[in-house]
């Protein structure tokens, strides 16, 4: 048993509500490591008569976890006591270490599970503080303190409109299918990842209270390639990187200002640019034009800028509707290019770094650049660690196919996925690849008619001869269900 309750004095109450988070991580440990998957296919049948039984040997420790003691009242339902900071005192704490020792010495696994259950519930208003108080830092980090020692990291779980309650309950056997205020994350799953996480403050997407919905704006830019591929051999591996042609001129940052300002026009809360087609001096000069901007023309609140690639990444950077970078996401897996008849790599070095976005009602957004989205291990690795519910997937790619096949993944998790590609990937011969240039692929509820799921961007005609008018933007909206 982990030392999480420790030696408390009067002074050391400050201390003391962040240890209840350390208690539920090495809670969620025990079970994890103790426990198979059908464990949790059991649990979630579990019956009236055990639930009774748990809530008594809870209730007889730590009384103060309910509102009534009438637990006869039990299938009617009764009221979880929200706790506040000050109700965790050394004395609550030192019958609660008294709970947890038996219940594990006694391997009462179903009670385990309970008790984190319970004590989810009781945190629901401390944890939309947390919310509030991360949402104003720059990225938040783990609430628990013993991460390390027990392998899990515990967040507040932001809600999504549009996931369903039970959701990943038949698609993953896991401790936080039966949670709703906690995010746990398991360091098993995350294996070398290094997770850095954003709670995006309350007005980040200004109008999403009263419409429960976000309108993204996608595009592919431009049919012209701003860059050259580099061929060349390193340690007996083939490998191609990108050289771009010349500085971000001002006709370059005229189309990309000009599709933000359609954007922002059309009432876009987020807009998408493909990969590959930024420059090195493209995020200071369209942060200047938002700052020159001041607030008369509307302005997506999320802007995902084209990925630039120089010093072995490929990064995408993300900025908000005040021309702040919100944050950096470089490309993890490499993209493989056939030239002349043989493989050539991407000369990428992957930096592990994830970063998650958290917003109340949206849930968790992550970007994966182009072949991230593509290496389904990759993926489902992190939908499964952090219950994502948007992916935003730029890319530069010879072909759609891929991509539409990858979305059924994420249609499990009730996650919607925005997919671009760019033009300027066309190749001659696979034209045919290009009859839709990004998708939506989006939850729907089950009355509404099965087209409505995936939202098809048509490649313009312009595109197949050679004739670009840089005008091409797509909207869609995706809300509660």
């Amino acid at each position: 048993m982990l030392d999480v309750y420790a030696h408390f004095s009067k002074n050391d109450i400050i201390i003391i509500d962040m240890k209840i988070y350390d208690v539920v991580a090495d809670l969620c440990s025990f079970i994890i490591k103790s426990c198979t998957e059908d464990f949790f296919v059991l649990y979630s049948c579990i019956s009236v008569a055990e639930k009774q039984r748990i809530f008594s040997i809870v209730s007889e420790m730590l009384p103060e976890f309910f509102e009534t003691a009438n637990y006869a009242r039990f299938s009617q339902g009764f009221s979880i006591h929200q706790f506040s900071d000050s109700e965790f005192t050394p004395e609550f704490y030192g019958r609660l270490e008294k709970l947890v020792l038996t219940l594990k010495n006694e391997k009462d696994f179903f009670a385990v599970v309970g008790l984190v259950q319970i004590i989810d519930e009781s945190l629901e208003t401390i944890l939309k503080n947390e919310i509030r108080k991360f949402q104003e830092d720059d990225f938040s980090v783990i609430m628990n303190s013993n991460r390390e020692q027990v392998g899990v990291g515990l967040l507040p779980r932001c809600s999504c409109c549009w996931e369903r309650k039970r959701r990943l309950s038949h698609y993953y056997n896991r401790i936080d299918n039966f949670l709703f205020n906690l995010l746990v994350l398991e360091n098993s799953i995350l294996g070398e990842l290094i997770d850095k996480h954003i709670f995006l403050k309350p007005d980040f997407f200004k109008d999403f209270e009263s419409k429960k919905a976000l309108k993204i704006a996608a595009t592919p830019l431009q049919l012209e390639k701003n860059f050259d591929f580099n061929f060349h051999v390193a340690d007996k591996v083939q490998y191609f990187s990108i050289d771009y042609k010349g500085l971000f001129s001002k006709a370059e940052e005229d189309a990309l200002w000009g599709k933000i300002v359609v954007a922002g026009e059309s009432g876009s809360d987020i807009i998408v640019f493909p990969e590959a087609l930024g420059k090195k001096d493209m995020v200071g000069a369209i942060q200047k034009k938002i700052r020159e901007n001041d607030g008369k023309i509307p302005i997506p609140s999320m802007i995902v800028l084209p990925s630039h690639w120089e010093n072995f990444q490929n990064t995408v950077t993300v900025l908000d509707r005040h021309g702040s970078i919100v944050c950096r996401q470089s490309k993890q897996n490499p993209f493989k290019e056939v030239y002349n008849g043989t493989n050539w790599l991407e000369h990428i070095r992957a930096n592990n770094i994830i970063n998650i976005l958290h917003f109340q009602g949206v849930g968790r957004i992550a970007i994966l650049i182009c072949k991230d989205f593509l290496t389904t291990k990759y993926t489902e690795q992190l939908m499964r660690c952090f219950k994502l519910t948007l992916l935003i997937v730029p890319s530069f790619s010879t072909g759609s196919y891929d991509f539409k096949q990858s979305f059924d993944l994420c249609a499990h998790d009730d996650c919607n996925v925005v997919w671009i590609n760019s033009c300027a990937a066309m190749e001659e011969g696979k034209e045919h690849n290009f009859e839709n240039i990004g998708y939506v692929r989006k939850r729907i509820s089950r009355k509404e008619d099965e087209s409505q799921k995936l939202f098809e961007m048509k490649t313009c005609s312009g595109a197949f001869c050679g004739k670009c008018k840089k005008d091409c933007i797509f909207f869609e909206t995706i809300g509660a269900v």
